[in-house]
């Protein structure tokens, strides 16, 4: 029978919990942690959700395909996380419809509707509506398709903005007085009796630093194996299978709000879904991968496979040519043995390692984001049973940086921003309001006109903003405005953004020698 030792009990550390990976697993455990009393601090080789974390299909969502996998459980806890994460960041997380149109060579209408039952009734629902039978032939939402399609489906889950959900858990986790260190790579860590010893080194400076830890969480996602052997120096097996998704962006395929879901002949699923007011958003495929994570890019077969797969629903048919933009990231899920990618289980993973008295080390392995909320309280049992517990489980009725407005309220919000900020145009309003919620109001402190915004980037992007999310957001570089903290690389020009890398850089040096 394990002693529990109370984090008191211990000798004395700079930190109670070390956490290795700024991605939503990081973020979110670090967040739960500190709100509960421990020490913490995180950090992040490269920016907050760099990795997994930023390349998403976009979805707070059950899983429905899941079903078919007997992940009962892992759905469930999926289906109860939907509604509470939505009415904690109903800036960055709201309800969208599903489409799924009856194929009649796949499977049958009575699976679909025996699937949709249990989706609506397995977990807890009262913000969003049930499943409906849908006209495909009348309806709206059955223009865009070919007119082979007659039924359909609709139901409920959630869209998010995955890279803000990190940021804003990093934010709170912060607010509450968490240490969160990006461009930060943990080249060491070693027990010296019965804590760990650190050792960081800042990729900006090259300075290295070294921490002492009661407890330290490994939450690299695709990078949790290269860290167990780099960073421990253990010798342990192969834990985690990675599988590359890609999506692909075009056009906006349709007028309407609506998401779609689509069967495919090899039993797999993709989605279509409306994607920063003008595009839809296509993916995602399921391909084992071994190279480096951050080396990850589409292949043509999955622009082919993506490509194929919706022109098989839709009337205009979705060529390569059409594609603005694409994305791939790798999926750090559990390896179990499944024999195809797509059959791998989503659910997570966590692995403690130590014996006795020595310090623990407990790694995460899978996980998605719907349950990074659930996976964090998983994490903190854990935890507790090695440092004692201090506060209650308290994140289920938290909000998030900016999240504290009612679930509805949104286009209210834009409203009040538009009433009190008259020359910002709609379209900013609302994505301003979309991005910071309440925190619009800090952002635009003082403005009283569009000069007051400072230099325009492109797209919308203004000085201000930019300067607000280095100051409070720790993005350092472009791309952490443009593909993290926004998806505004759709709407600007190399000759725009090489202006911000350049304003970029300059402020990024004024506010690290300010520091000093």
């Amino acid at each position: 029978m394990r002693i529990v030792r109370r984090s008191e009990d211990l000798l004395s550390t700079d930190f109670d919990i070390f956490v290795i990976g700024g991605g939503i697993n990081g973020c979110g455990i670090a967040r739960d942690a500190v709100g509960r009393g421990y020490s913490v601090c995180l950090a992040e080789m490269n920016d907050l959700a760099s990795g997994t974390s930023s390349w998403s299909s976009k979805l707070i969502h059950g899983g429905l395909r899941y079903l078919e996998h007997y992940e009962f459980r892992l759905v469930r806890e999926a289906l109860g996380e939907r509604e509470v994460l939505l009415k904690s960041a109903p800036h960055i997380i709201w309800p969208l419809r599903f489409v799924l149109p009856h194929h009649s060579g796949l499977r049958p209408a009575w699976l679909l509707r025996l699937g949709l039952f249990l989706y609506d009734n397995i977990g807890k629902r009262v913000l969003l509506p049930g499943t409906s039978t849908v006209n495909l032939k009348t309806a709206e939402v059955g223009k865009p398709l070919k007119p082979i399609f007659s039924k359909g489906f609709e139901y409920s889950d959630c869209w998010v903005n995955d890279a803000r959900l990190v940021v804003l858990n990093a934010k709170d986790a912060q607010e509450r007085g968490a240490v969160i260190e990006t461009r930060t790579q943990c080249i060491s860590a070693k027990r010296e009796n019965d804590h760990w010893s650190v050792t960081t080194k800042n990729l900006n400076t090259g300075e290295t630093r070294t921490r002492t830890a009661k407890l330290v969480v490994n939450a690299a996602g695709p990078w949790v194996d290269e860290v167990l052997g780099n960073t421990f120096g253990s010798n342990s097996s192969k834990n985690v299978r990675l599988v590359q998704g890609s999506h692909i962006v075009v056009p906006k395929l349709h007028g309407h709000d609506r998401a779609y879901i689509f069967q495919n002949a090899d039993d797999r699923i993709i989605f279509a879904l409306p994607y920063e007011q003008d595009y839809t958003l296509i993916g995602t495929t399921d391909r084992d991968y071994t190279g480096d994570p951050k080396d990850v890019k589409i292949t043509p077969e999955e622009v082919d496979y993506l490509c194929d797969a919706a022109s098989e629903y839709f009337k205009e048919p979705v060529k390569a040519e059409d594609i603005v933009w694409t994305y791939s990231g790798v999926r750090p899920l559990f390896d179990d043995g499944a024999s195809e990618a797509q059959e791998a289980t989503r659910d997570y993973v966590l692995r403690e390692d130590g014996e006795g008295d020595e310090p623990r080390v407990i790694n995460i392995f899978g996980g998605k984001i719907t349950t990074y909320r659930k996976l964090a309280e998983s994490m903190l049992k854990k935890i507790e049973a090695v440092l004692g517990s201090k506060k209650q489980a308290w994140t289920a009725n938290s909000t998030l940086t900016g999240g504290d407005f009612k679930v509805g309220s949104f286009d209210d919000l834009v409203a009040e921003v538009q009433s009190k900020y008259p020359f910002l145009e709609p379209k900013l309003a609302w994505r301003l309001v979309r991005a910071y919620g309440t925190r619009v109001w800090m952002l635009m402190d003082g403005a009283s006109s569009i000069e007051d915004m400072g230099i325009q980037f492109g797209g919308s992007l203004s000085e201000r903003e930019v300067d607000y999310l280095m100051q409070n957001e720790w993005a350092q570089v472009a791309d952490d405005v443009i593909w993290r903290r926004s998806k505004l690389g759709l709407r600007l020009k190399a000759p725009e953004i090489a202006t911000l890398e350049e304003w970029m850089r300059n402020r990024f040096a004024q506010l690290s020698q300010a520091a000093e």
